[in-house]
């Protein structure tokens, strides 16, 4: 197993990438092998369980835990991994398959303090918040413990907080970035292999980027060349991020300016990114993966530049100096705590399992977090859409600007984006949907399927089956008329397509990550957006199409 992994490594090293986490095979070998271990390979084969394999519930992940909990209860042996160093592992996983086996620790005399600090980090709990509340309230010290950890948002106040000042250098792109440039479409085979597919990333030359290989690999060389000032660099640009709703867009920014996440490998969150204008989608996207997302003026922000962002004052520096470049208003303060916790999503659940905490231990509402401010009332009544998002907030209307987490009817996912949203519903330790509707289509690769495609068409529908989707079969059709057919008048849904849009209900198109959150908890966050009133006037002249109305509305206003 080691020697074909090692060839693995030097292949993928050739093309300019880290080698792939390992899969469940690889990782049942690894296992055997810490049973009796090689001489001098001990350091590396904890490496690999480590830092190698995938958290949440991957089929890789069930393989590690289910190790790791034999060597803790010591139904296995092994030479270089104690039944304490096991219970630290298990509490690395960030949820799914090592939940149950730390809850059952905690009824261990010598392993509950571990499995108790496991757990209390852990943010993925879902319904087993009810197990360590059962054993608390039987009078289990350690279940306590985690109790009060998660009602004092440990899991929050122990990460760092946001810098007040952050020194970056300006990777800069003039123009327009579309998630096209960031995530070109005939390499949408390779997005679930986040490192390979950003070897794409503004792969086409354009001004100010000189890729290694025009048409092939992207600017690489001049990536490594500005690291080498010693700051990380921020993705710049007039307008960032438009077109369609790709979290591998994303994903592949962030390989380059983002931070690796311990135990999570081939994935980086955190980063900078600033844009005259940001696209929404582009910019929840953003704030999902723990990214610093700022609307502000960057005409004076060029390639190379190092300069320092005070995101609490709302100014950028010229680095070591006075000289105010540029001065912004964060989008909501909320954007700090969500830094910080190392995204928007992970916020939410974080946020949600401290307010649980307390209300089961009888506490006052947390006072720990920045929290969304509710919008003026207006006394004016609630537009169609706004009712709609109400409804499924349980609300009457919701106002502009309002922040909110309705209820998702219908989800939908087709294929190109399809094996990114699986694994962000593995990451999230997701087994069962809690959306009404969860529909996996193959309406983009059904005709001309790469070999990877079809792959691809084995193996996800069953995923998606298993916890409650229905999936689509290769030429059944387009994931939209599909939804379209399903839907309800106060149908609230979402998409991975940034043209999801519901001709009865109401959409907000989302990336993989955001698509697979509101899947796997039924619900989504969402700022609500103005409604605009567009009204067509005369008769419907022959040849035009409702496609054609709609791209008449962005070209008149």
């Amino acid at each position: 197993m080691l020697e074909t992994y090692r060839k693995h490594v030097e292949e993928r090293a050739a093309e300019g990438v880290v080698a792939k986490p390992l899969n469940a095979e690889q990782v049942a070998a690894l296992v055997e092998l810490f049973k009796a271990p090689p001489a001098g390979e001990e350091d590396f084969l904890k490496e690999l369980l480590s830092s190698r394999v995938p958290p949440g519930v991957d089929e890789a992940a069930y393989v590690k835990a289910g190790f790791l909990t034999a060597v803790a209860k010591g139904e296995t042996l092994s030479p270089i991994l104690s039944a304490a160093q096991a219970v630290e592992l298990l509490g690395t996983m960030q949820g799914g398959y090592n939940i149950q086996p730390l809850i059952d620790l905690l009824d261990h005399a010598e392993l509950a303090p571990l499995a108790a600090k496991g757990l209390s980090h852990t943010l993925l709990m879902f319904d087993s918040f009810h197990d360590v509340q059962e054993k608390a309230e039987a009078g289990n010290t350690f279940a306590k413990q985690v109790l009060q950890s998660w009602a004092d948002a440990d899991w929050f106040l122990n990460r760092p907080e946001l810098a007040e000042k952050i020194t970056v250098t300006v990777f800069k792109v003039t123009g327009e970035t579309n998630t096209d440039d960031l995530s070109p479409a005939p390499d949408a085979w390779s997005r679930p292999d986040i490192p390979l597919h950003a070897l794409a990333m503004l792969k086409n030359a354009r001004p100010g980027i000189t890729p290694d290989s025009d048409g092939t690999v992207g600017p690489i060389k001049t990536i490594d060349t500005l690291k080498e000032q010693g700051f990380p660099l921020a993705y710049v640009g007039d307008v960032v991020g438009t077109g369609s709703s790709r979290k591998s867009a994303t994903n592949s920014v962030l390989w380059f300016m983002g931070d690796d996440i311990p135990f999570v490998p081939n994935k980086r969150a955190g980063g900078v990114c600033l844009g005259g204008k940001i696209a929404p989608i582009f910019f929840n996207t953003m704030e999902d993966a723990g990214a610093l997302p700022i609307e502000v003026d960057v005409a004076k922000l060029n390639m190379g530049d190092v300069i320092d962002i005070f995101p609490y004052e709302g100014k950028i520096t010229r680095h070591g100096t006075d000289e105010v470049l540029a001065e912004f208003t964060l989008k909501t303060d909320v954007l700090i705590d969500e830094v910080r916790a190392g995204g928007r999503i992970p916020l939410i659940i974080g946020r949600g399992l401290t307010d649980k905490a307390r209300e089961v231990l009888g506490l006052p509402f947390s006072t720990v977090f920045r929290r969304p401010q509710p919008v003026a009332d207006t006394g004016k009544g609630y537009t169609l859409a706004q009712k709609m998002v109400g409804k499924a907030c349980g609300v009457q209307g919701i106002r502009p600007g309002t922040y909110c987490e309705p209820k998702m009817t219908t989800v939908g996912s087709q294929d190109t984006t399809g094996p990114m949203t699986r694994d962000e519903l593995k990451d999230l330790a997701c087994l069962g949907f809690s959306a009404d509707l969860t529909m996996q289509s193959f309406c983009h690769t059904a005709a001309y399927p790469k070999p990877i495609d079809v792959q691809t068409h084995h193996t996800l529908p069953d995923f998606i089956m298993n916890r409650g989707g229905v999936s689509l079969r290769p030429g059944d059709g387009v994931i939209h008329s599909w939804l379209n057919r399903m839907l309800l008048p106060d149908t609230v849904g979402t998409g991975g397509d940034s043209h999801t849009r519901f001709p009865i209900g109401i959409s907000f198109p989302a990336g993989s990550g955001l698509v697979a959150f509101a899947a796997a908890t039924g619900v989504m966050p969402l700022d609500m957006p103005e409604s605009i009133l567009v009204r067509f006037k005369g008769e419907l002249q022959p040849g035009i199409t409702l496609r054609d109305l709609v791209h008449a509305i962005p070209y008149a206003a």
